[in-house]
């Protein structure tokens, strides 16, 4: 199918860069008007730029409920309405060598961009959805939201609380005909990885983003890397009419990490 999403207006936070760039340009091509939202300035003004007359960019930090809301009306107040929702900004909290050494001091700023975000941009476009008679909100967690494991423990709780938020927003939103869903990304190359990290050299950090990567591959059932090009494939179809009956879902993208560990093929099992 082409053209999936003619006539459509659509927000994706976080778009100027790695997945929610992605996402932009693939709802572009399949014909929507997309307002590009981020803190990077130069990066979203720059993919403006290059998606043409259809694509705007604003300025929009949405840990502040104002300035989400303002997005929603800028939105309307550009492109004449809005369609779909995607609440994609999202920032990692850091990786220490214990919980112990944890001093959780980046708990307000991940959970204020990654859940209070998320929140305030369900609520104000859904507000303006249900005065148009509906329209799709895609909320970003992640795997770690829904596996359990060690580190980047207030990450994994913020994407927790977006799929708990999802499902209970879905719920309210439905007699709206307001479609509220979540995606779980996992195992995407994107730069996030990196600022999970302390102050590390250059070589020092490329070690140990190529750790973390190996240890992902062992635990993927699918051997093909993902990309941003699958999530955006995902974002796709929970923004148009063919998931017009699907609610309150989350879609992991992730090649079958969190659906049961690994099986070694039988060449390699011991006799």
């Amino acid at each position: 199918m082409v053209n999936e999403l003619t006539g459509k207006v659509a927000i994706v936070t976080g778009g100027a860069s790695g997945i929610g760039a992605g996402i932009v340009e693939k709802f572009v091509a399949e014909g929507a008007r997309v307002v590009i939202a981020d803190v990077e300035r130069d990066r979203g003004e720059d993919l403006a730029a290059a998606m043409g007359a259809d694509a705007v960019f604003r300025l929009t930090d949405v840990s502040d409920p104002d300035q989400v809301g303002a997005l929603v009306a800028g939105a309307v107040e550009t492109f004449g309405g809005l369609d779909v929702m995607v609440n994609n900004a999202g920032v990692s909290s850091r990786m220490h060598r214990s919980f112990f050494d944890d001093d959780l001091a980046d708990f307000q700023r991940v959970m204020a961009v990654n859940v209070l975000g998320v929140m305030a941009g369900t609520r104000d476009a859904a507000r303006q959805m249900a005065t148009t008679g509906g329209g799709s909100i895609i909320n970003m967690s992640s795997i770690g939201g829904i596996q359990a494991g060690g580190g980047v423990m207030t990450y994994r709780a913020s994407k927790a609380a977006v799929i708990m938020f999802t499902k209970s927003a879905a719920i309210e939103l439905a007699q709206y005909e307001v479609r509220v869903n979540a995606i779980a990304p996992g195992n995407i190359p994107t730069p996030l990885l990196k600022t999970t990290t302390s102050e590390k050299s250059a070589e020092e950090l490329a070690r140990f983003e190529h750790a973390i990567r190996e240890q992902m591959r062992a635990d993927r059932p699918l051997k093909r890397e993902g990309t941003t090009a699958d999530i955006a494939e995902a974002a796709l179809y929970l923004a148009s009419d063919r998931a017009r009956y699907v609610t309150g879902t989350v879609l992991p993208v992730d090649g079958g990490t969190v659906a049961g560990k690994v099986m070694r093929p039988r060449s390699e099992k011991k006799d």
